[in-house]
């Protein structure tokens, strides 16, 4: 079993047509989960997205084909967002380049910038060479890894050790990550039993995980 993670380059056909003020005033959007109706030409689907929750609000608003969108607030730049919108040809033409018997997309799908889709998809060896012969004339796409299947997933628990996790929380809770800082690396390796380089090891190894997760796709 082999996953591969690709970059589509979307033709200006298929690119979202909100305008570049909006587009940058957020920067990700996450594409969890995803429903395709082809009997009422209708696709919901839930995102994450990073930036400006009132942009977002105004874009969906404005565009014809969202029938209903709600946005429920994560925290001050970050919200999740569902939608029910038109299925428009450009959406088929993309999702039915997925749809190969033996294939699974592992989500998120990563959109960022007006142009740019990051996926990770699994399967045997010819479903993925199929995937690569499905997509609309126009999409660029590039193979950035083919391996076995061990990639970590986006998710936190592919991503941390348990030792990690610890150290995380051990920081959270006395106050290591504070704005100032409030609790102090000693203090965390106290907690962990551990001494104050293996902590700070814990610490940095963790925290770069979760940065790879934040902007690497």
């Amino acid at each position: 079993m082999q996953s591969a993670d690709l970059t589509l380059r979307l033709p200006p056909s298929m690119q979202s047509p909100a305008s570049d003020a909006v587009l940058e005033s957020f920067r990700r959007e996450e594409l969890l989960s995803w429903e395709v109706d082809h009997e009422k030409r209708v696709v919901r689907f839930l995102s994450l997205f990073v930036g400006d929750r009132e942009a977002l609000g105004e874009l969906a608003t404005d565009l014809e084909y969202v029938h209903r969108y709600d946005l429920m607030p994560v925290d001050e730049d970050t919200c999740y967002g569902y939608a029910e919108m038109d299925l428009r040809e450009t959406d088929v033409a993309l999702f039915d380049a997925f749809d190969v018997p033996g294939l699974v997309i592992v989500p998120p799908i990563v959109y960022t910038g007006r142009e740019n889709v990051h996926a990770t998809v699994l399967g045997e060896s010819d479903a993925m060479a199929a995937v690569l012969e499905r997509f609309p004339e126009g999409v660029d796409v590039e193979v950035k890894r083919v391996s076995e299947h061990q990639r970590r997933s986006e998710s936190l628990a592919g991503r941390l050790t348990a030792r990690q996790f610890e150290a995380l929380e051990v920081g959270h809770e006395l106050g290591y990550f504070d704005v100032p800082r409030t609790g102090s690396l000693a203090a965390v390796a106290d907690e962990l039993g551990c001494s104050e380089s293996a902590a700070s090891t814990l610490l940095r190894s963790a925290q770069a995980a979760l940065v790879e997760a934040a902007v690497a796709r």
